[in-house]
């Protein structure tokens, strides 16, 4: 398939994008992970068990990123 994105309409672009994503949900099911996901949510998972990373609140992010951008 070929949409003519740079013609279209950002109303037309997010109708594509809700037809597109509600497609991919009936199908869900036989959608996997590839498996480097797995290896990354280990890796995360054992830094935070082993107390190597941290945490922000939203509020800290948006701070940091109002800060960042001004």
């Amino acid at each position: 398939m070929n949409l003519p994105i740079k013609s279209m309409t950002t109303a037309e672009k997010i109708a594509a994008m809700e037809e597109l994503w509600t497609a991919l949900q009936s199908n869900f099911e036989s959608v996997s992970s590839p498996e480097w996901h797995g290896e990354v949510l280990s890796e995360r998972q054992s830094r935070i068990e082993n107390g190597e990373t941290s945490f922000s609140t939203l509020e800290e992010v948006r701070d940091r990123l109002e800060s960042r951008y001004k």
